[in-house]
């Protein structure tokens, strides 16, 4: 069984040492969670490593290949020239690391969506001359939801490109954080905001806006794709109907989910969530992902996790790398 992880991440030293430049107090709570050597100090150096320490690593916990992207909060946050000049340079660093391990690494594209244009010229780049399957968007840019209509570029681009667009989780805004999650010690705060449940509704939140805002309707093409189980969202659609009538859907809330959206685990090896996902969006829109190296675990524990399914062989495989494959053989190069 061949197994594909979707929510595999790196960092350059450049990329770090920018965020500590902007972010010397490291305020962003997932600065302050990687930097800040809350999870571990091994997290640093798993993120920069894109050689034989990371194929060790997939090796202990079953992956065979990991689709690499830059780690949260992605470049959105930066300087429009210094993002310009990151895109370029992060992407061919991924497109490197592929090309040194082809067998064993794939890629998603990194954007400067503060400038959607350059940003959808850079997935063109990515997907046709580097071989890149797609790319990783990380929710709001700014005060700008994924709806807005400025990002249309880039949804052009992956929609002509048949590209898919994996929306990671970014910390929850400020006033968010400090309204909703605040007033705990600052390391309960931090995971609050992020890995306990902020970073999953503020996402879920950012795809729901995409569907309600008609970016679905007018880039009928686009395939996106959510981690950790749909961002809440995946479980909350037969209430979320509601909105369908309201907004003037052409289609129900759950189809897009159906058609136009995927889901992974990112990490989290639940088989009671795998089971309530296959109910709600069905086997071929369910793909595998460790969230390395924040969900790293040895002990083959991906493997096992899809061994221990109550799975048929085909759809276990389906899973493993099968739907993956499918959709990224679909890409336009």
């Amino acid at each position: 069984m061949k197994i594909i992880g979707l929510e595999e991440h790196i960092a350059t030293e450049r990329v770090l040492d920018i965020w500590r430049t902007t972010d010397p107090h490291l305020t962003d709570p997932a600065l302050r969670l990687t930097l800040g050597g809350v999870l571990g100090p091994e997290i640093e150096g798993r993120l920069l490593d894109l050689g034989a320490d990371r194929l060790r690593a997939m090796d202990e916990t079953g992956l065979d290949v990991q689709v690499l992207s830059l780690t949260t909060p992605g470049l959105s946050d930066m300087e429009p020239s210094t993002a310009l000049a990151l895109q370029t340079e992060v992407n061919d660093a991924i497109a490197a690391a592929i090309r040194a391990n082809p067998n064993r690494l794939q890629g998603f594209a990194t954007l400067a969506t503060q400038v959607p244009a350059a940003a959808a010229d850079e997935l063109r780049r990515a997907v046709t001359e580097l071989g890149l399957s797609g790319a990783m968007l990380y929710g709001r840019t700014g005060d700008r939801h994924l709806d807005h209509p400025d990002f249309w570029p880039i949804f052009e681009a992956a929609d002509a490109l048949r590209a898919p667009l994996y929306v990671h989780p970014q910390p929850p805004p400020a006033q968010v954080r400090a309204s909703y999650y605040g007033g705990f010690d600052e390391l309960t705060s931090a995971l609050f905001a992020t890995g306990g449940i902020g970073w999953h509704y503020d996402t879920g939140i950012e795809i729901l806006r995409m569907i309600v805002g008609g970016v679905f309707d007018r880039f009928p093409n686009l395939q996106v794709i959510a981690g950790h189980w749909g961002e809440v969202a995946l479980f909350y659609l037969d209430r979320l109907e509601i909105l369908h009538a309201v907004a003037k859907l052409p289609r129900p809330i759950s189809d897009y989910w159906r058609t136009n959206i995927s889901v992974t685990p990112g990490g989290i090896l639940t088989q009671r969530y795998l089971r309530w996902a296959i109910d709600v969006v069905g086997i071929d829109r369910i793909m595998f992902a460790s969230d390395y190296p924040y969900g790293y675990a040895g002990g083959s524990a991906c493997r096992r996790f899809l061994a221990e399914a109550d799975l048929s062989d085909t759809d276990r495989e389906k899973i493993a790398s099968a739907n993956w494959e499918r959709l990224r053989a679909d890409i336009r190069r």
